[in-house]
């Protein structure tokens, strides 16, 4: 007699779940091993966990702008503040608006949080302008002496931070040294000679003023004659207030040298995007900045012009906060991209990266005050809120026990897989993507306890439903998984769906809550099919739980399960011949 065949369930899951439960083990040993191997073996915290710093910034206000400070440009800056902080690599980071010129920055303790710290009033204010003299850092010995009258003199300090700009990459011009910080092919403005200046680009000035001098021009001349730029004061004073139309004065980054610099007819705002690499041929660290289509044509504009000139107008500054970055020399045409190129490290050229890939800040800010978070308060309600869900999962496993019996050693093994994987992708979550773990956050693990129960109480429920209709256990597990799947995801996709609205109209901390209940929604998919079925199957085949032991849960008589349906033969009752 033909052996009977085998129906689709029973040749699928019944038959190989081996293979699920490799894979599930497969990747959680993966897990844990890249989290060993990492060194990253406990998730980030965020502010409220692990301590931080707090900043006020406060606004200034800025000439000839009386109504800059007003709600538009605050929340601009605190969209490029956030994007600053977090392009570091510092997750979790909050920065919001107090008052009408007050923003707050809570900087979480971390790695990073030094140069969060440093950038997030930079302004960023990013042009380029054309060299019309250049001397040495120091002010001279009297403020009535008037600038070099070649122009061409170079920091007697340290070395220059003259460049040529050829092509694409910025080479020392003759005599200058590498310690300088060069651009190449960056420069975006059409520069002539100012009225003010005479051919060889330095101010026209005698060892006094006179009335053949303009009085804006004399004042330029005292300023310059008088800028020390050794000082970190005299540096933040330098081009202070200064338009970019203006004719201005400015100190190198370094201090080792001053400048004149002409009118600015490009700013940052061409600047497409901006990346820090290092440069292989050279092994040094660079910026590399890409231009707009209308910032490139500016580009080549000013270089065209510039290539032109002699030494130093034939330079062009790249200042960023009034401060000199770089002064090359241009010697042909450029057009495209710029480099920035120099004395960077790879922590330096990341932070100039960042702050001109995220733009310049409307306003000017100054650092009001500098608050220490400590830990204490979050480490209080942390252990509140894991007493809570130790609580909250001892109370689950009473039930289970009491009401599923043996089935509860399959749930409480899952729950185990779900919290290793849960806390593994955490932990590597922190480096990878900058996810920081705060209270909400920790919430919504604690809320996906439940989730997770639910999904094993519909499964067991389905099976114990076939019990109850007369089914042995090793087919109901199988009638009742396609059942209970369906449930069970449409449950889950709800979840996730709730999850991802919350997390993209939110902001702060409630996008933690919203990412750890979407994680762990996720997971209670992948445990349920990949963990859950395949042992129930394998379960399935012990004498403890297919016999209906009373305390596997599945008892038949306990259940209520009805007698099996057998079908009986009808015996007619042979006729009586007398009655025929």
């Amino acid at each position: 007699m033909a052996a009977p065949k085998k129906g689709r369930g029973s040749s699928g899951g019944q038959g190989r779940p081996g293979r699920a439960l490799a894979l599930i083990l497969i990747a959680m040993v993966a897990l844990t091993g890249g989290m060993f191997l990492s060194g990253h073996t406990t998730p980030r915290l965020g502010i409220d966990l692990a301590g931080g710093t707090s900043i006020t910034l406060k606004a200034k206000s800025q000439p000839g702008k009386p109504d800059a400070i007003n709600p538009t440009n605050m929340d601009t800056a605190v969209s490029i503040i956030e994007r600053r902080v977090n392009g570091l690599g510092v997750s979790e980071a909050e920065v919001q608006t107090q008052g009408r010129d007050n923003i707050i920055v809570n900087i979480p303790k971390g790695t990073n949080s030094k140069q969060a710290r440093e950038q997030v009033g930079t302004t960023a204010q990013l042009y380029f302008r054309p060299v019309l003299t250049v001397t040495a850092g120091q002010a001279t010995p009297t403020d009535t002496a008037s600038p070099s009258a070649s122009g061409s003199a170079k920091p007697s300090a340290s070395p220059s931070d003259k460049e040529t700009a050829s092509g694409s990459k910025a080479t020392p011009s003759a005599g200058a040294t590498t310690q300088g910080r060069a651009v190449t092919g960056a420069l975006k403005k059409d520069t002539s000679p100012s009225p003010s200046t005479s051919a060889s680009g330095t101010p026209k000035a005698s060892a006094s003023p006179s009335a053949s001098v303009d009085p804006a021009t004399a004042e330029l001349q005292k300023r310059f004659a008088a800028l020390d730029c050794s000082t970190k004061a005299g540096r933040a004073k330098a081009g202070a207030n200064a338009k970019p139309t203006d004719t201005t004065i400015a100190c190198s980054s370094e201090g080792d040298a001053k400048y004149v610099l002409g009118p600015a007819e490009v700013s940052g705002t061409d600047v497409d995007s901006a990346k820090a690499t290092i440069d292989q041929q050279r092994g040094m660290w660079i910026v590399q900045m890409d231009f707009t289509d209308k910032g490139s044509k500016k580009f080549q504009q000013i270089t065209s012009k510039l290539s032109q000139q002699q030494s130093p107008m034939n330079q062009f500054a790249i200042a960023l906060d009034g401060e000199v970055v770089s002064a090359p020399q241009v010697n042909e045409t450029l057009s495209g991209s710029a480099e920035i190129s120099g004395s960077f490290t790879q922590q330096s050229a990341q932070d100039l990266a960042n702050v001109l890939s995220y733009g310049a800040l409307p306003l000017s800010f100054d650092e009001d005050t500098v608050t220490t978070v400590t830990a204490a308060l979050g480490g209080e309600q942390l252990q509140a809120g894991l007493i809570a869900g130790a609580i909250g999962l001892a109370l689950v496993v009473i039930y289970l026990v009491a009401y599923y019996r043996g089935l509860a050693l399959i749930a409480l093994l899952s729950l185990l897989v779900s919290g290793i994987l849960t806390y593994t992708l955490m932990s590597l979550l922190g480096p990878a993507i900058g996810f920081a773990l705060n209270l909400p956050a920790v919430c919504g693990a604690i809320v996906a306890i439940g989730i997770t129960a639910d999904s094993f109480i519909v499964y067991f429920e389905r099976i114990r439903d076939e019990i109850r209709d007369g089914r042995t256990l090793r087919p109901a597990v199988e009638r009742a998984w396609p059942r209970a799947r369906r449930t069970i995801l449409v449950s889950d996709f709800v979840s996730f769906l709730a999850a991802a609205v919350l997390f993209i109209v939110t902001v702060g901390k409630v996008q933690g809550f919203a990412f750890t209940l979407g994680l762990t929604t996720l997971l209670d998919v992948v445990v349920v099919f990949l963990f859950t079925k395949p042992v129930m199957t394998l379960m399935a085949r012990t004498k403890f739980f297919s016999g209906g032991h009373p305390w596997s849960g599945l008892d038949p008589k306990r259940l209520g399960a009805k007698p099996p349906l057998r079908r009986t033969r009808r015996v007619n009752a042979p006729t009586d011949p007398k009655e025929a």
